[in-house]
């Protein structure tokens, strides 16, 4: 779904809710995250991590089978807007998929933003895997 929305008005309209009285407090915090993650992804260069961390946040709302069709939706926009396109029909083998994860773990190993806790996971999957 190619987004038409202008994102100008997209944040007019979550800084209204942010104001409006008759709005819920969740609701403004949800309008808040949403405001937040779209000044990330479209105000900082596409290499800094708080940046990959939101995008990061989105690609993995399309891939969660518990996320509503509204919230794909809106994910496959912010990442659309961030320069982001979808290959259409391009699954990825289970070897691929397998790679990636490892990767990911690896990843985790070093950087500092990742507990001691989940670093200790990290090796216990790499190890199980044979890839540490």
């Amino acid at each position: 779904m190619a987004s038409d929305k202008d994102p100008a008005r997209v944040a007019a309209g979550l800084k209204a809710s942010i104001h409006n009285p008759n709005v819920s407090l969740e609701a403004k915090e949800r309008a808040a995250d949403k405001l937040e993650a779209m000044d990330d992804a479209v105000g900082l260069p596409s290499d800094a991590p708080d940046t990959n961390r939101v995008l990061g946040g989105y690609k993995a709302t399309l891939a969660n089978s518990h996320t509503s069709p509204e919230a794909k939706a809106h994910a496959r926009e912010i990442l659309e807007a961030a320069g982001y396109t979808f290959d259409k029909g391009h699954d990825v083998s289970d070897e691929e998929h397998e790679t990636r994860v490892l990767a990911g773990y690896k990843a985790a190993l070093h950087n500092p933003r990742v507990s001691l806790e989940a670093k200790e996971h990290a090796k216990q999957v790499l190890k199980e895997h044979g890839a540490l």
